[in-house]
């Protein structure tokens, strides 16, 4: 019992520690000083079911904390209800408080206001008591300053501007030293040089003012200056007709009387329009007033700064000569922008003539022969732009003048203008070029609206109103009976009066050049051969070159240009007439028209040629043999006599052309049996490249039958003599190849073919080794495919197999002379 006592005794010892360990680390887990780590080791490192202990002790720990917390709340919570209530009470009285200050405040602001504003009212007009009587003060003392200053001003604005120095040396002399001890004083005498120097700058302004001026007027200065040029041309040229009229008046009285006495009307009329512009026409004065530039330089020259008023006219005038000079853009579209770009000029240069006479030493020789200078090479330059641009040849002429008239007028006013006459000569190469363009465009539509055929004449009438466009001559057609036609087409006339008016039109340029006959004659003549040797050559070509253009228009063509060369020579005539220049002369340039015209003929014969080929081929690429026919129709193929018909009518075409002399009759022989030549080798060639097509596998006979009788065809026909002038059988062997490699195959004579190669005599001579080798192998493939079908005739078997041998031992022996002749090659 003893033991058991003691034993319980112990275990109550042992719980009651373990229950301290625990209170001890709850302990620690509430002051949040020592660290948690130790503390909850050293409860989990104890003995087993420790962990669920301490849990029980926490929670026990936990429900003591929670009743402690509903107890001290239970406690408190009356207190706190009635300081909210209290609070609550104090916010009303505070409301009620603060609305009261605010209405106080408000009251007290709305009391103060009228106070402050009178007394601000009492200030401001103390203050102003106080400066009303400074300024009266100081006025008395300094009014003579002012008036005399106020008088400066009121001179300067009249400009008065000698009175006004004068005024500001006695302001300076006697008035400023008076109340020098003020400081306005100070500034005016401060201000003295800068109103110097505003007298100066209100006379520069003045003197901008006239440059403007005369910036604005330079137009209608020059306009005027070249119409009074133009009128003086005008006048000098009326009065040299007139004195032509008299000198043939005693050369013939009678017959020119009537056009003497017209000559003598308008002379008088031009007498009195000029009477009449002369009273309208104003000068530079007129528009412009000239006072401010001499009254500028006096007041320069007396301020002692007369050079820098010339250097800064000179300078300005500079300036506005190359904003004159500055082109528009669309300057080269009208002739107006030309006619305004040049008036500017002019009256630029006439207004520094004037300055140069009416001064002394602001404009010298020297300076305006300098800014001539610069402009003129300035003018060129935008000249040779601005034409290049130009395509009508109207607006290039009328340049032309008003360059002429710009020269002249110039020229009048001591301005060397040579180089002006200089560039008119690259225009004028301009001027061609568009004329070239606008005659390319004429003969375009001529040669569109021709028919191509022979002018049809009913009667006299008819007949000479063609002659007197074109200078036809032919005594056989005049001894036939009307109607009848022309060779030539309608074109050929109005190709030589267009090419006419382009001499016209080509000579007005050369007016007014002062150039001699010599020259002029020149020009026309290389201006004309640019004519027939590029555009009318190029639109020959072209015309040739047309899709829709047919044989019978071809063959027209070329009996057209025949005549148009015939023409030449007239053309020469014509040119030596209106330059009074004779051809005999040894540096009278020729015409080229003759070699433009033979080389036409030429393309459009070879066009002819070309046109035949192609609509050969058009024949062949219908033709539809069936290669593996076992005989032929007995007939030729369609297509082949469409074909022979079509060159039997063509060339028929050729054969009623009008000989109506012995060049028409040889120049038509000549084309036609050239074309029926071409197209019969054409004929055969093409023929030739079927049988060898290399897309063609395999022949039967009875194809190469029917072939055979497709060119017997063609032999036919150039048997036929379908073109006149043929010698012998000359057509015929156009076909020889043809007609050689189907005879060895129809007659199949090998034998004699491969024993003759090679000699002069030989039957097969035109038959190629390499060409009868490619058709034989075609056959042999037809043989073989045949025989498949047919094996069922037995008989035939033996017949077959021993074709096929020889077929066989003569493909190598063709096989051989190919490869014998590609090494000797």
């Amino acid at each position: 019992m003893a033991r058991k006592s003691k034993s319980n005794l112990s275990e109550l010892c042992l719980e009651e520690n373990k229950d301290q360990i625990y209170e001890n680390a709850l302990a620690e887990i509430q002051s949040f000083e020592l660290p948690l780590g130790t503390t909850v080791r050293s409860v989990y490192d104890d003995q087993p079911n420790a962990h669920q202990k301490f849990m029980e002790k926490l929670d026990a720990c936990i429900r003591n904390h929670d009743r402690e917390i509903e107890k001290m709340c239970n406690f408190h919570h009356q207190g706190f209800v009635d300081a909210i209530t209290e609070l609550l009470k104090v916010r009303a009285d505070a409301e009620k408080l603060k609305v009261q200050v605010t209405d106080t405040n408000r009251r007290l602001q709305d009391a103060g206001k009228e106070v402050i504003a009178q007394t601000e009212e009492i200030i401001r007009c103390r203050v102003q008591q106080r400066n009303i009587t400074t300024v009266v003060e100081k006025l008395q003392l300094c009014l003579p300053v002012l008036e005399m200053y106020s008088k400066l001003k009121e001179q300067m604005s009249v400009k008065r501007y000698y009175s006004a120095l004068k005024t500001m040396e006695q302001l300076e002399n006697l008035y400023l030293p008076r109340v020098s001890q003020y400081r306005f004083c100070q500034i005016m005498m401060e201000n003295l040089p800068k109103l110097r120097e505003e007298i100066k700058e209100i006379s520069m302004s003045d003197l901008k003012d006239f440059l403007e001026s005369i910036r604005k007027h330079s137009d209608r200065i020059g306009e005027t200056a070249m119409k009074q040029a133009q009128q003086q041309k005008t006048f000098s040229t009326a009065l040299q007709k007139q004195n032509n009229v008299n000198y043939g008046r005693n050369m013939h009285l009678g017959r020119n009387r009537i056009l003497e006495s017209k000559n003598e009307i308008t002379l008088k009329r031009t007498f009195e329009d000029e009477d009449e512009h002369d009273e309208e026409v104003l000068t530079a004065q007129d528009l412009v007033d000239f006072s401010p530039v001499y009254r500028c330089l006096h007041i320069y020259s007396v301020l002692g700064d007369g050079e820098v008023f010339e250097n800064y006219y000179r300078k300005q005038r500079r300036k506005q000569a190359r904003l004159v000079l500055q082109p528009q853009s669309s300057m080269h579209e009208t002739v107006e922008g030309y006619r305004r770009y040049f008036s500017q000029i002019v009256g630029f240069f006439v207004v520094e003539d004037h300055i140069l006479h009416v001064t002394q030493g602001l404009v010298t020789r020297t300076y305006t022969d300098e800014l001539w200078n610069m402009a003129l090479s300035k003018i060129i330059a935008v000249l040779r732009t601005h034409s290049s641009y130009c395509n009508d040849p109207d607006l290039v002429l009328e340049l032309k003048n008003l360059i002429v008239v710009f020269a002249d007028t110039l020229q009048g006013y001591g301005f060397p203008v040579n180089r002006l006459f200089d560039l008119l000569f690259e225009i004028r190469d301009q001027y061609n070029e568009t004329l070239l363009k606008k005659w390319s465009g004429l003969f375009r539509d001529i040669f569109e609206a021709d028919n191509y055929s022979p002018i049809p004449v009913a009667n006299e009438e008819e007949y000479r109103i063609v002659i007197s466009k074109f200078p036809f001559q032919d005594p056989e057609l005049d001894k036939q009976s009307f109607p009848k036609k022309l060779p030539m087409s309608q074109s050929v006339p109005q190709i030589y009066m267009q090419v006419k008016e382009f001499i016209y039109a080509s000579l007005k340029f050369s007016e007014s050049l002062h150039r001699s006959s010599t020259e002029i004659d020149d020009m026309l003549r290389k201006s004309t051969n640019l004519l027939l040797t590029r555009t009318l050559s190029s639109c020959l070509q072209n015309l040739i070159k047309k899709p829709h253009i047919g044989l019978t228009e071809l063959v027209q063509i070329i009996i057209n240009t025949t005549h148009l060369e015939q023409a030449c020579k007239y053309l020469e005539d014509f040119i030596s007439n209106i330059t009074n220049i004779s051809q005999l002369t040894v540096h009278t340039a020729r015409l080229y028209g003759l070699s433009t015209f033979k080389d036409a003929r030429h393309a459009a014969e070879g066009e002819i040629y070309t046109k035949l080929n192609q609509k050969i081929d058009e024949f062949i690429q219908i033709a539809d043999y069936d290669w593996t026919m076992s005989e032929s129709d007995g007939r030729a193929s369609g297509y082949l006599m469409d074909l022979i018909n079509f060159l039997r009518s063509t060339f028929q075409v050729f054969t009623h052309l009008p000989h109506n002399n012995n060049d028409h009759a040889a120049m038509s022989g000549k084309v036609a049996q050239t074309a029926c030549m071409s197209a019969c080798q054409h004929l055969s060639m093409s023929l030739m490249q079927m049988l060898l097509d290399s897309e063609l596998k395999q022949i039967s006979m009875g194809a190469i039958q029917q072939f055979n009788l497709d060119v017997i065809q063609c032999e036919l026909f150039a048997n036929s003599e379908p073109v006149p002038g043929f010698q012998g059988d000359t057509l015929q062997l156009a076909f020889i190849d043809l007609r050689q490699l189907l005879d060895l195959f129809m007659v199949w004579d090998w034998s004699t073919y491969l024993a003759d190669y090679g000699q002069a005599t030989s039957k097969y001579l035109r038959v190629n080794p390499s060409t009868a080798l490619t058709l034989l192998e075609k056959v042999h493939r037809g043989m073989k495919d045949s025989s498949k079908k047919n094996n069922i005739f037995a008989q035939f078997r033996k017949n077959d197999r021993d074709k096929q041998k020889l077929i066989e031992t003569v493909v190598k022996q063709l096989r051989s002379l190919v490869n014998g002749m590609s090494q000797h090659t």
